[in-house]
């Protein structure tokens, strides 16, 4: 096999092509982040993005979209900020992942969202984990009846809940696609509150991603598109959610709501609505991410898996790397395989969100000169 290395902008149009069909062609690569577009476009905010083109008897065989950083640290394209990697590829290709490494000038490769069971990294995986879906195959009927069977208490205080919330507010609707970019800018802010209340970083702090945001806001094509959505009482925004989507499967990537209506579990309410119009557009799917929120199992009727795991080659680069992510990968996966650590860990969590918004010093807003 030969192996070229380009940035996702110097693919031609038969390359974008072939991209898509081998995407299309394959059921476990129906997710919006494998898709051509979003490497393009994170390619336009982000130096370090590449594309190893793989060819095999001079034709086209797969894709691996990656970051190259300094001393030849390789990581998936998205890295942190998106929830699956892998290659595009033919089906079952053969390909050692080392040698792929060197190809790509590449001394380490961890990743923590691959496509289960691709050939290449399956030596190198070290778990394999669920991601809940809402399957919508059968229907949206079909998978509210599996969620009110296997849920019934759950299912029965969100309606409580939501009748409660149109009494108290106004009419709940959601708004699919929402256009308005002050749509999107109550939302992230929502979510900027979400990561200081809950001692995350803010992802939204750093310009390029809120550029990428807007960039996927504005795509629109049969096959990828960002989807904006937005659940109102009465004509208060109350929660919403932007994710990306493919012409199959929509993934969760920015949910947040709005503090205030906390007590009503808009959240939740707005997941439900917002798979009821997923189906009525002909999408298949909701993809929420693996990871150990409680909504998610009960939402959840279904699951597909991704890996973990890490592949270097012999240098001193790969020596220090492993020194430094080891510990801490190992002491991440302790705590997502024990719920009540989990638990333990994100009430701990908010709780030094809840600290550093307090020792945060408020802003004064000046007057204007002259006023009194």
């Amino acid at each position: 096999m030969n192996v070229t290395v380009v940035r996702p902008g110097e693919l031609g149009a038969p390359e974008l092509a072939r991209w898509r069909e081998l995407q299309h062609a394959d059921p476990s690569l129906d997710n919006p982040f494998l898709s051509v577009e979003f490497a393009l476009a994170l390619s336009r905010l982000r130096s370090y993005v590449r594309v190893a083109v793989i060819e095999d008897d001079g034709k086209v065989a797969g894709f691996l979209p990656f970051e190259r950083h300094a001393f030849g640290i390789g990581k998936p394209l998205g890295s942190w900020l998106t929830t699956c990697h892998g290659l595009i590829s033919v089906p079952g290709l053969e390909l050692s992942a080392r040698a792929l490494l060197r190809a790509c000038g590449l001394s380490v490769f961890d990743f923590d969202h691959m496509v289960a069971g691709q050939p290449t990294w399956t030596p190198h995986e070290s778990a394999v984990r669920p991601v809940p879906l809402m399957d919508l195959t059968g229907g949206f009927d079909a998978y509210i009846d599996h969620i009110r069977a296997n849920s019934p208490k759950n299912f029965k205080t969100v309606r409580y809940k939501e009748r409660k919330l149109a009494r108290d507010h106004g009419e709940i609707r959601l708004e699919w696609c929402a256009s308005d970019p002050e749509s999107m800018r109550t939302l992230t802010a929502w979510k900027s509150d979400q990561y200081r209340r809950t001692g995350r970083v803010d992802r939204f702090a750093q310009p390029w991603i809120v550029k990428l945001i807007d960039e996927m806001h504005a795509c629109e094509s049969p096959s990828f598109g960002g989807v904006l959505t937005m659940l109102y009482a009465g004509d208060t925004p109350v929660a919403g959610h932007f994710g990306l989507r493919t012409h199959n499967t929509l993934v969760g990537w920015f949910p947040a709501y709005d503090p205030e209506f906390a007590r009503y579990s808009p959240g939740i309410m707005h997941h439900l609505r917002m798979a009821e119009q997923a189906a009525s557009h002909g999408l298949g799917q909701v993809d929420m991410g693996k990871g150990g929120r409680e909504y998610k199992g009960w939402l959840k009727n279904g699951v597909i898996h991704v890996s973990e795991g890490r592949v270097s080659r012999p240098s001193a680069t790969a020596a220090v790397h492993w020194m430094g992510r080891a510990p801490v990968n190992k002491a991440r996966n302790i705590v997502v395989d024990r719920p009540s650590l989990y638990r333990l860990a994100d009430r701990l969590l908010k709780g030094f969100g809840r600290v550093r918004t307090t020792l945060q010093p408020e802003t004064v807003e000046k007057e204007p000169s002259g006023v009194r």
